[in-house]
């Protein structure tokens, strides 16, 4: 199967850019010709898949790119943002602040196999709360932060009302499992309610293939279980990693990554001892447990 980037248009002068096949550090991204400019939705984790994209997206749409929206921090959406030269970088609030304070992450003792490149940080230099309007050209983007954690504390939706089409970043994986470690639960489904209120016809999501409202219930039904899951993990006494090893996966068995349960499990767990959404947790014991469920170092291919 060919595993290369792709941009695929979903509607006139708006494309989803691809990368299969969707896996950790492996994003997807978007870009809307507007005429005599380019916007782009978010960069990729390395110089080179960066480098790809923004050839992609000015050759396809014919004009420099002068504007990147960040639908969150995370570094699979942001790391190649130093790479659009003379482009205004527009971000949630939160996002800068996380990415100032913490600069570029890649957990190497959690993942092995990336070839990063050259790479520097550049956080939002324009910055959001709620609500931003972004005119490219004739198609109006309207960045929408849900008000709360959900797959992190700064998520952004990037909505088309015209077009019904909405860049949704990682609060739909379209076939991985959801990673909730950074975020909330509770947020994120909350957060789901709001996708569901736009209506979308097409989503383009932070990783897995373009699809429409229906892979919503997917996610919402992961994080349901998750949820479950972890009361009764705490009710039995097991740690997220026993509980995640004992668990049935039932419906999501199919879904990849399945080492991101016990990390989730660290959040759900805290969430029912009363931690606020999205509030600071150790990551590095809940990155270490999903190595040692997944048995190694966990192989990424970007």
């Amino acid at each position: 199967m060919d595993q290369s980037p792709f941009a695929r248009q979903v509607t006139d002068g708006v494309f989803g850019y691809v990368q299969p096949d969707g896996s950790w550090w492996i994003n997807n991204c978007g870009f809307v010709a507007a005429g005599d400019h380019t916007v782009v939705i978010d960069t990729c984790s390395t110089e080179r898949r960066t480098r790809a994209l923004l050839a992609t997206a000015e050759s396809t749409a014919g004009a420099p790119v002068t504007t990147v929206v960040n639908t969150h921090h995370h570094g699979d959406h942001t790391n190649g943002n130093y790479l659009a030269t003379g482009a205004t970088i527009v971000g949630h609030r939160k996002t800068r602040e996380v990415m100032v304070a913490t600069g570029i992450n890649t957990y190497e003792n959690s993942f092995t196999g990336n070839d990063w490149g050259h790479l520097e940080l550049r956080p939002p230099e324009v910055l959001f709360d709620d609500r931003l309007t972004v005119h490219a050209g004739d198609v109006r983007l309207e960045l929408i932060h849900p008000g709360h954690a959900a797959h992190t504390t700064n998520d952004v939706l990037v909505w088309l009302p015209e077009r019904r089409v909405l860049f949704v970043g990682d609060l739909i994986f379209n076939g991985g499992s959801p990673f909730a470690l950074m975020g909330s639960p509770a947020g994120w489904r909350k957060a789901l309610e709001s996708v569901r209120s736009l209506e979308p016809e097409t989503i383009v999501p932070g990783h897995g293939p373009v699809c429409g409202p229906e892979a919503i219930d997917v996610v919402d039904g992961y994080l349901g279980f998750l949820q479950k899951l972890a009361s009764y993990g705490k009710a039995a006494g097991l740690t997220p990693l026993q509980a995640a090893r004992e668990a049935d996966l039932g419906p999501y068995e199919t879904l990849s990554e399945q080492e991101r349960l016990p990390a989730n499990l660290h959040r759900a767990y805290a969430e029912l001892d009363g931690l606020e959404w999205g509030g600071a947790i150790d990551l590095g014991a809940a990155l270490a447990d999903m190595v040692t469920f997944n048995g190694a170092p966990i192989r990424c291919f970007s």
